[in-house]
């Protein structure tokens, strides 16, 4: 069963940000466009490349309107710690959200029961709470941020134009689809 167009369930989690550890609720998500990055684990080979790419492109993400979560299976302790050793992570600037009771890797469907980790997801979230996009890697794959941001300005698009579409390789600016029935067959 697919979790797009679901609403996020209840959860509490503690974060590490900008040198503070917070609680992040499913409220919290509420009111902005969020983007949740689940990785595996801190202290690993390429989960310091992709928060990094995520804070080098940060400020797109907030004239965008939105927030990113980077959430792992380690405690906010260990967040603290590896924002504070690691280069890349250090330039994070966004919550890294600690899941070690697996409840977020699960409610995701992004948990390796086996390993006690997450798969590489990402989920793109609307101001209402509900998930519009999922993407979900093998770990050995990192991810590229400038493919989530081209998705949330997408998710935003739709969400702000009701009876339009995005086609292929939409980028912000090109022409969209409104769907009728003069297209059927004709695309």
């Amino acid at each position: 069963m697919s979790i797009i167009n679901t609403q996020v369930p209840a959860f509490k989690a503690q974060a590490f940000h900008n040198g503070k550890f917070v609680e992040i609720t499913e409220q919290s998500l509420k009111g902005h466009w969020s983007v949740l990055i689940f990785m595996p684990a801190a202290f690993t080979f390429n989960c310091p490349t992709e928060v990094e790419d995520a804070a080098d492109n940060y400020a797109e993400f907030q004239k965008l309107g939105a927030e990113v979560y980077v959430i792992t299976t380690d405690t906010h302790f260990s967040h603290k710690v590896w924002h504070e050793t690691s280069p890349a992570v250090g330039k994070a600037r966004f919550p890294l959200v600690g899941d070690p009771t697996h409840q977020l890797t699960r409610a995701f469907g992004v948990h390796i029961e086996e390993e006690g980790l997450a798969l590489r997801g990402t989920f793109v979230v609307n101001p209402e709470g509900v998930i519009k996009t999922a993407e979900i890697h093998d770990n050995a794959i990192a991810r590229d941020v400038k493919e989530t941001l081209r998705k949330l300005k997408a998710a935003k698009y739709v969400a702000e134009h009701p009876g339009e579409v995005c086609p292929a390789k939409w980028n912000e600016g090109a022409k969209t689809i409104a769907p009728s029935l003069d297209l059927v067959g004709k695309i």
